[in-house]
């Protein structure tokens, strides 16, 4: 869930299929994007239910509760991503069952951070949530890179995808040794730092998953214009979510730096 985002490649929309595309119902950007909301509800909804059970009545972290939730929901979106990923036409099924286990995770996951982090300063309020913001900032980044896209102002040209392929694959490869290293007791310098170095590493992260996004709109306005099975609408939104659910938990991340300085 913390990388590149390999649903999407070069080969997502090959013309390939076995399928009369002159007579079979093809995808269509208006039922991508239902499609794509349906799968970004059902892991708000699950999310939200983790959330219940992972936070005490006042308001403290319950690691007992969260962590089956948790573990389960990570390994199962893994499971059903790598099936995806595989079976794009098993993507009707298993597309909403990844985003129901994403979420089953994200709501233990922004449980943690919300009773760790909580409130600016110790400053109640509406928006004073490190979720919240998260959340706000998720979909604001959004925002802005789709307008940036639908309206040109930055082009998917083959060198900006390269660019963003060899910097997304670079953060995985961070991410792996990371974990390798703290297997071995030994920390990744700078990476959870939350001095100057630690926060503009993060800074740098959110962004290249923020330019994922642009590969994101790039590839699925192509499988609208080659008229791609219909199936793919399903594959297409389990992609976006993909990368949805990375810059959230990287802006999460970036905030629980900035609380803890």
């Amino acid at each position: 869930m913390i990388g590149s985002n390999p649903a999407l490649n070069e080969d997502t929309f090959d013309l390939s299929y076995e399928v009369d595309t002159q007579t079979a119902p093809v995808m269509t950007l208006g039922s991508t994007v239902m499609k794509s909301l349906t799968l970004v509800g059902i892991c708000v909804v699950c999310a939200t239910i983790t959330w219940d059970m992972s936070m005490t009545a006042t308001g403290a972290f319950d690691p007992g509760k969260a962590m089956p939730w948790m573990i389960g929901g990570l390994i199962g979106g893994l499971i059903l991503a790598v099936i995806t990923i595989f079976k794009p036409k098993a993507s009707p099924v298993s597309a909403p069952l990844y985003a129901a286990a994403e979420g089953l995770f994200l709501g233990a996951v922004s449980a943690y951070y919300e009773a760790s982090f909580g409130s600016t300063n110790g400053q109640a309020g509406p928006f004073s949530g490190i979720v919240v913001q998260a959340v706000a900032l998720t979909m604001a980044v959004t925002f802005v890179m789709l307008t940036l896209y639908c309206t040109r102002v930055i082009r998917v040209t083959e060198k900006l995808r390269a660019g963003i392929i060899a910097a997304t694959g670079a953060v995985c490869l961070v991410y792996l040794a990371a974990i390798v290293m703290r297997m071995f007791g030994v920390q990744m310098p700078f990476l959870h730092d939350t001095g100057p170095i630690g926060i503009g590493i993060s800074l740098v992260i959110v962004g290249i998953a923020a330019f994922n996004l642009l590969l994101d709109f790039d590839l699925i306005e192509r499988g609208v214009q080659r008229r791609a099975p219909k199936y793919m609408e399903w594959y297409a939104g389990f992609a976006l979510l993909v990368t949805l659910v990375w810059l959230y938990l990287e802006i999460l991340r970036l905030l629980s730096k900035l609380r803890s300085r």
